[in-house]
């Protein structure tokens, strides 16, 4: 297994917001983490980062013990996050923002001319300072997840706030990289869209694993589906 949790707690201050969470991650997967706002979904990618300290609880990766790690060592180790804000430096050049994203990751096929090939948009504009539309610095933000050339990507709300065209050019996005085996954990709001793109998910209520399972199990549990996700 890729990527394992194994009873992570983690708190904000004196709140209890993951408990006892548990989830794994094969290579080749696309994993979606589902829930309400609120649910611990975006925490679980920032405790895995490292971004969030896990009081209790262990984060594996290639059965190496990575909990509480740095998020540059992550980095290194293979481990990209895109962030739901994208933090993109508005004053770099889109080449500028490749190329540092670039500096922190691994060697392999995700080189700047690749990514140009891929994302279009971004060669059209990549000596230009990326102060970028919404959909555009998602693209940003996912190519420099990708020239890092990680094992597997972290991958939150990559559809929050914008258009629904825009939103469906991303998710194509999404299922290209997929196509092509990449491993990819998804933090989701729409639960519709997740479930079209993952294989497996995990359902968090209140910061609990509620439910989990293949993607068409959980689509055919509507009980489940209504209560943790409010889809009829």
């Amino acid at each position: 297994m890729l990527l394992v949790l194994d009873r992570i707690n983690a708190y904000y201050d004196k709140s209890h917001v993951l408990q006892d969470v548990s989830l794994e991650v094969e290579r080749g997967e696309v994993v979606a983490l589902l829930g309400r706002n609120g649910s611990g979904r975006s925490t679980t990618l920032k405790t895995i980062m490292g971004l969030v300290h896990a009081r209790s609880g262990s984060i594996r990766f290639h059965d190496k013990n990575i909990t509480n790690k740095t998020p540059f060592a992550l980095a290194q180790a293979g481990i990209a996050y895109v962030p739901e804000d994208r933090r993109i430096f508005p004053n770099l050049t889109v080449g500028e923002n490749l190329r540092l994203a670039s500096l922190a990751g691994r060697k392999g096929p995700w080189t700047e001319s690749r990514i140009y090939e891929y994302f279009e948009v971004l060669r059209e504009r990549k000596d230009k300072p990326a102060k970028l539309s919404g959909g555009e610095q998602q693209m940003l933000a996912i190519a420099r997840a990708l020239i890092a050339n990680p094992e597997i990507i972290l991958l939150d709300e990559p559809m929050e706030g914008l258009a629904p065209l825009i939103a469906r050019n991303v998710e194509e996005v999404v299922r290209r990289i997929k196509s092509e085996g990449n491993t990819i954990l998804l933090v989701e709001q729409n639960a519709s869209v997740a479930l079209a793109l993952a294989d497996r998910g995990y359902v968090l209520s209140i910061g609990r694993v509620v439910s989990q399972g293949p993607t068409d199990a959980l689509k055919a549990d509507t009980e489940m589906m209504q209560r943790y996700l409010a889809v009829q």
